[in-house]
């Protein structure tokens, strides 16, 4: 079964989301901006959400997790719960 880890960073608005996204492309540290932005409790670890297996976290998440590059910030991605930057830091297959 494929597992991997990644972190994320969710937040209420497509708006806000496209803006971190390029404060990060321009250099501002991931984590920083989940710690102070992130609407999900991982935000105090940086966004890190550990590491599951394919299935664990809703579709949408899944999508980007195990198909999409690594190391990469991915993103709008609109769930039930807002919008998020995901980025898988590592994938087994």
């Amino acid at each position: 079964m494929a597992r991997a880890s990644a972190r994320h960073l969710l937040v209420e608005s497509e708006e806000l989301c496209n803006e971190l996204k390029t404060r990060i492309d321009n250099g501002e540290k991931f984590e920083d901006l989940a710690k102070e932005y992130s609407q999900c409790p991982s935000g105090a670890r940086g966004g890190d959400l550990g590491t599951f297996n394919q299935g664990d976290m809703v579709p949408e998440f899944d999508k980007v997790v195990f198909n999409e590059a690594v190391n990469v910030v991915h993103g709008p991605v609109q769930t039930q719960f807002g919008f998020h930057l995901l980025e898988t830091t590592s994938r087994e297959d």
